[in-house]
């Protein structure tokens, strides 16, 4: 594959840094030679894209970076667009994770009322962004990382574009594992099904064999630690659920905690004051250290495999974000579901996969039939539609919290609800 044009929407993230690192480190796997970051913010992208040359440099990428605020100009010949994007900033953020608590619903920023209120913030932003790469380069590929994955990449390829969600949930299980199993990452294959932030590794196989109750024998502590669940529970369903899963297993706990602390929006918008004053120091040429804290980790490893495969057209197995088109049988064929998929120059194919136990399968289709009412919400608009969608959510699904949460979506977000 010849050098190839990539452009990053949302390039003035305080997370770019990191993604700049993986596409210098992974040079030979994808050979970029020429980037673009696009963002509206210039002042962020003058010093992102500082950094983001210094460290091409560092690591000898021959590589050029650019960046600009024309969208149409910089997707202009790129081969794949990575979308990153948050309409609204951590501003917005905040407020997702905390006017539902006042109802004693979890605030979270990609389940939930938060959820909700992203996806109607960012559904028409990136179905307008796709529509204009197309015009412009139809033959380019668009790599969603903007959260709500799934209901964005789903109104993605219900609008007919070409394009792959894709998390970092499952490239981390596979590096957590590796780690704990002493092994390459490379040899390390998740059975991982569900939906996006909604997944359970119902199998971790090295070499063919399953070691998945290997794993939860032996380091049960530390990965129920991380998950942030009881090491029991873990034992008996014999999976690992992502932890999304703590806000439906542990909903009424999650509030009581997320009511004690600052909002991880908070947090985090401290951290990007912090990194941006970091990137404007012209002697820095490699991401720092506080950036592991900011999330989104390996992010860029998925990021160049899936690109990679892509436009390469490899056939390789990878977890993303495809159509379901009957691999879960109980799911309606435009769902979009997170499972291992052949990948190549035809988009993401998803892997037949065991028959998904009630205990999952229930939640997978209760939480699809939200998305699908989000998704009406967010193209079309209108009240009452928000409000189904709220009370279709398991987290949600009482008509007086339904009815509260709806007037408290619509008056955080009016400014940036064209209907509203």
């Amino acid at each position: 594959m010849t050098g190839i044009k990539l452009a990053v929407v949302g390039g003035g993230s305080t997370y770019t840094p990191e993604l700049i690192d993986g596409f210098a480190r992974l040079r030979d796997v994808l050979p970029v030679a020429e980037l673009v970051l696009i963002d509206p913010a210039a002042d962020r992208l003058e010093l992102v894209g500082g950094l983001a040359r210094r460290i091409f440099a560092r690591q000898g990428h021959p590589g050029r970076i650019s960046w600009t605020d024309d969208l149409d100009a910089g997707v202009d010949g790129a081969d794949a667009v990575l979308l990153q994007l948050r309409i609204g900033g951590q501003a917005a953020r905040n407020q997702d994770e905390t006017w539902p608590l006042e109802c004693g619903c979890v605030g979270q920023e990609t389940t939930g009322a938060g959820g909700l209120a992203k996806a109607l913030r960012t559904v028409p932003v990136v179905l307008d962004i796709a529509e204009r790469v197309r015009r412009r380069n139809p033959d380019a590929w668009i790599v969603d990382f903007t959260n709500p994955v799934g209901i964005v990449t789903r109104a993605l390829l219900t609008a007919g574009h070409k394009a792959v969600g894709l998390c970092n949930v499952a490239i981390g299980f596979q590096r957590k594992f590796a780690r704990l199993l002493d092994v390459a990452p490379e040899d390390v294959q998740l059975e991982h099904v569900g939906l996006n932030h909604l997944t359970w590794e119902r199998a971790v196989r090295v070499g063919g064999e399953d070691v998945l109750p290997k794993l939860i024998a032996e380091h049960g502590d530390a990965i129920a630690a991380d998950l942030h669940m009881p090491r029991a529970l873990v034992e008996r369903l014999g999976t690992v659920p992502s932890y999304y899963l703590r806000y439906y297993y542990q909903h009424d706990e999650v509030v009581r905690e997320l009511r004690t602390k600052p909002s991880r929006a908070a947090e985090v918008a401290a951290m990007e004051k912090e990194l941006l004053r970091m990137y404007g120091d012209p002697a820095l040429d490699e991401k720092p250290e506080l950036l592991g804290k900011r999330g989104g980790a390996y992010y860029s490893e998925a990021a160049v495999a899936l690109t990679s495969s892509l436009l390469r057209d490899t056939g390789d197995v990878q977890v993303v974000n495809a159509l379901n088109n009957g691999t879960l049988p109980f799911l309606p064929d435009d769902a979009v579901i997170e499972v291992p998929a052949t990948v190549g120059a035809r988009g993401a194919v998803p892997v037949p996969v065991r028959p998904l136990e009630p205990l999952y399968a229930g939640l997978v289709a209760h939480v699809t039939a939200y998305e699908h009412l989000a998704l009406e919400a967010a193209l079309k608009g209108g009240r009452d539609r928000v409000f189904d969608a709220l009370l279709a959510h398991p987290l949600i699904g009482q008509i007086e919290y339904a009815e509260r949460l709806t007037d408290e979506l619509l008056a955080h977000n009016r400014e940036h609800l064209a209907w509203a």
